[in-house]
């Protein structure tokens, strides 16, 4: 099972400058909440910032390791505006800021 200090090494790895917080959403270590805020996003687009770390993931999502990635990048100033990004995608929460929702194929 994947753990919230796993997701936040191998994002370190990526985004080395960051402060990363990873929330297991379930508790059942395949759905999490990662928050990654770093200044070296100042000026790039949000799905720039989040591709690298997409990218790294695909294995995992691959083996059926991660099934749900809720990925937010920021940079301090707007982490300090937005407190509370979480979403769920399997909730009836609403967010003002969405996450990214990775769903595996089944290959039965």
């Amino acid at each position: 099972m994947v753990t919230e200090a796993w997701m936040v090494s191998e994002i370190q790895k990526i985004v080395p400058d960051a402060k990363i917080e990873a929330t297991d959403l379930h508790g059942s270590g395949d759905h999490f909440h990662v928050r990654v805020v770093s200044d070296s996003y100042q000026g790039v687009r949000p799905l720039q910032r989040q591709k690298p770390i997409l990218n790294h993931f695909k294995p995992y999502i691959a083996q059926n390791i991660v099934h749900a990635l809720d990925l937010k990048c920021m940079t301090t100033e707007q982490a300090e505006i937005i407190q509370d990004t979480a979403f769920d995608p399997h909730s009836d929460k609403k967010t003002e800021f969405f996450g990214v929702h990775i769903r595996r194929e089944n290959k039965e």
